[in-house]
C-alpha cells in the first residue's frame, strides 16, 4: 500500500516534469520523480520482508497449532488409557476380594468340616522320652547332650512329670528295645544323619563306623509298637529331610535339621526345648524357644531346627505335660 502510493507520487512529479516550462523546474520534477521511485523500491523490499515474516509467521502458526492438536490428542489418549487401567485395576481389586472371599467362605466351611486329630490327653503317667544317642567314632558329645537335657528337666516346674529313658551308645537292638518295652512318647535321636539315612552304634567297645540304617528302616522301627511315638525328634545333619515321612507315617510330630548343625548348636536346642516341654508349654512354644536359646546366643543356626505335623494335627495346642498335685 506505501509502495503504491509513493509510485503514485512519482508519476505525478514524471508528468509535472514535462510539463514545466523552465529547465529548473523540470530538474527540480525529475529529482522528485528519482527520490519517489527509490522510497517506492525501498518501501516495496520493507514490504516484501514483512510478507516473508507474515509467511513465517504463518508457518509457525500452522506448526503450533500442529503441535497443539497432537498434544491434545496425546492427552485424550493418555486419559483413555489411564481410565482403561483405572478399570483394569478395579476390576482386579473386585474379582481378587471376591476370590477372597470365597476362599474364607470355603475356609470356614472346611474348618467346620474338618476335624483336627484328637491328641491323646496326657495321663496320669509320666511323659516317657526315649533318649537316643550315637558317636561310633566319639566325635559327637552326645552324652553331653543326654546330660543338658536330664539338668533342663529337673529344672522344670513338671519336672516329676517326665521320664527319660537315656541310652548313650545306642544300638538298633536298644531302639526296637526302647520302642517296645519303654512305649516312649518321644523318641529322641541325636548323632549322625543325612538326608536318608540313620547312624547308630554296634555292639563293640572301639572307635568304628557304626550301623548305617536307612530313614524308612528307621521309621518302621519307630512305627513298630501299638502306642506310637507323639513326636519324632532327630538332632542330627540334614534330618529335615526325613521328617515329613515320619509326620505322614509314624508320628504326628516330628523335628530335624535343615542343614548340618555345630554339636553345641544341637545341644542348645535340645536342652532348651525339653525345658520347655517340662515347663508345661506347646510343642510349637517349645520349639520356638529352642530356635529363641539359639538365636539370643548369637548362632547362625538358629533357623536349623525344622518343626513339621500332619494335617490334622496343631503344635500350638498340643501340650505334652500337664501340672498334677504331686507337681514340686
Amino acid at each position: 500500500m506505501i509502495s503504491g502510493t509513493v509510485q503514485s507520487e512519482s508519476a505525478k512529479a514524471r508528468v509535472a516534469a514535462a510539463k514545466a516550462t523552465s529547465g529548473s523546474t523540470q530538474q527540480s520534477k525529475l529529482r522528485e520523480s528519482a527520490r519517489k521511485d527509490t522510497e517506492a523500491e525501498s518501501a516495496g523490499k520493507e514490504a516484501g520482508r514483512w510478507q516473508t515474516k507474515a509467511a513465517g509467521y504463518m508457518k509457525d502458526k500452522s506448526a503450533l497449532m500442529t503441535r497443539l492438536a497432537n498434544a491434545e490428542r496425546s492427552e485424550r489418549e493418555a486419559a483413555e488409557r489411564k481410565r482403561k487401567r483405572d478399570q483394569q485395576q478395579a476390576d482386579r481389586r473386585s474379582i481378587a476380594e471376591r476370590t477372597a472371599l470365597e476362599a474364607r467362605v470355603a475356609g470356614s466351611e472346611s474348618a467346620v468340616d474338618r476335624v483336627l486329630r484328637a491328641m491323646p490327653t496326657p495321663k496320669p503317667e509320666k511323659l516317657r522320652v526315649l533318649l537316643l544317642g550315637a558317636s561310633s567314632e566319639g566325635d559327637l558329645r552326645v552324652g553331653r547332650e543326654q546330660k543338658r537335657i536330664r539338668a533342663a528337666v529337673q529344672s522344670a516346674l513338671h519336672r516329676n512329670q517326665i521320664e527319660l529313658d537315656v541310652r548313650p551308645a545306642a544300638t538298633t537292638a536298644d531302639l526296637l528295645d526302647g520302642i517296645t518295652g519303654f512305649r516312649p512318647h518321644v523318641v529322641h535321636f541325636s548323632g549322625h544323619s543325612n538326608h536318608d539315612l540313620i547312624v547308630f552304634e554296634d555292639e563293640t567297645d572301639e572307635p568304628h563306623k557304626g550301623r548305617v540304617v536307612t530313614a524308612q528302616a528307621f521309621a518302621k522301627a519307630v512305627k513298630a509298637t501299638d502306642d506310637p511315638p507323639l513326636l519324632v525328634l532327630l538332632n542330627s545333619c540334614n534330618s529335615a529331610s526325613q521328617i515329613d515321612e515320619v509326620v505322614e507315617n509314624v508320628a504326628p510330630f516330628a523335628i530335624g535339621m535343615a542343614a548340618s548343625i555345630d554339636d553345641a548348636d544341637a545341644i542348645n536346642y535340645a536342652a532348651q526345648f525339653y525345658a520347655a516341654v517340662a515347663n508345661g508349654q506347646s510343642i510349637s512354644s517349645a520349639h520356638l524357644s529352642g530356635q529363641a536359646a539359639l538365636e539370643l546366643a548369637g548362632l547362625e543356626s538358629a533357623t536349623l531346627p525344622t518343626l513339621a505335623f500332619a494335617s490334622d494335627a496343631d503344635p500350638t495346642s498340643t501340650i505334652l505335660v500337664k501340672p498334677t498335685n504331686t507337681d514340686e
